[in-house]
């Protein structure tokens, strides 16, 4: 898949922080550049890296990671005078080095991300209402890799505007392809902290069938994305506001 310029920023600190924009929607329009941001850990972001962040428009920042996560290595962004800081933890389990450490025999990725659509609803809403109800300019949700609790976010969001299945999959397994030096040190971390090498490998891929299973899921148990926002506490006013955000027509 060839990667649009401006959808992967280039940072020194950073290595899987991604544009939503420019992705077809159902309805003729397009997912609009510069809405929305999908990113890993920001804990060793340079200064330039954050000058670049802001000059891009980065106005609101939502830090899917846990307390102990965040304690570890602090957000960069957290206090910061013109940035709106949330931080919404979002199943933990799916943490790439606490998942190293918990995981006893083989590794099943997909059923954690169909647990977290199951399991995480309050944790979900708060997030996607958050995203619909942020100041203007660009709105960026991150994780520690960038690929599992962002990767689910980015999946509904795209979903719910209407871009198709087959394009999801295919923005969710980006990571393997711009974020090598990430998942390397994510493995050396996880494999220290006593993750064998088999399951670590295991959960730091992005397959396609992983992020296929997970729509799959969502249409069979909960009745598309629309309907599952829904059915967790998102209101249609809510739901619209996000559409108009984050789609715009084809320039």
């Amino acid at each position: 898949m060839t990667i649009p310029h401006d959808r992967l920023l280039r940072l020194q600190g950073a290595h899987n922080i991604r544009d939503l924009g420019g992705y077809a929607v159902a309805d003729g329009n397009e997912t609009k550049w510069r809405a929305a941001l999908r990113g890993d850990g920001l804990a060793r972001l340079s200064a330039g890296d954050r000058a670049m962040l802001l000059g891009e428009g980065l106005r609101t920042v939502i830090d899917l990671r846990s307390r102990h996560e965040r304690e570890a290595e602090p957000n960069p962004f957290e206090g910061h005078p013109n940035v709106w800081f949330h931080n919404i933890p979002l199943f933990g389990a799916l943490a790439p080095i606490e998942a190293a450490k918990a995981a006893v025999g083989r590794f099943d990725m997909a059923a954690r991300y169909r647990e977290a659509i199951d399991r995480c609803q309050d944790q979900i809403a708060q997030v996607i209402s958050t995203i619909a109800s942020a100041e203007d300019g660009v709105v960026l949700f991150h994780c520690s890799a960038g690929k599992d609790r962002t990767g689910i976010i980015a999946a509904l969001l795209l979903s719910l505007v209407g871009v198709d299945d087959d394009t999801i999959v295919e923005d969710y397994v980006l990571t393997a392809a711009v974020a090598a030096p990430l998942l390397e040190r994510l493995r050396a971390e996880a494999i220290a902290r006593g993750g064998s090498a088999e399951l670590v490998d295991s959960f730091l891929t992005s397959k396609p069938d992983t992020m296929r299973g997970l729509l799959t899921h969502i249409a069979q148990a909960h009745g598309g994305t629309a309907a599952y926002l829904a059915t967790i506490g998102l209101d249609p006013s809510t739901l619209a506001t996000l559409k108009r955000r984050l789609t715009s027509p084809v320039a």
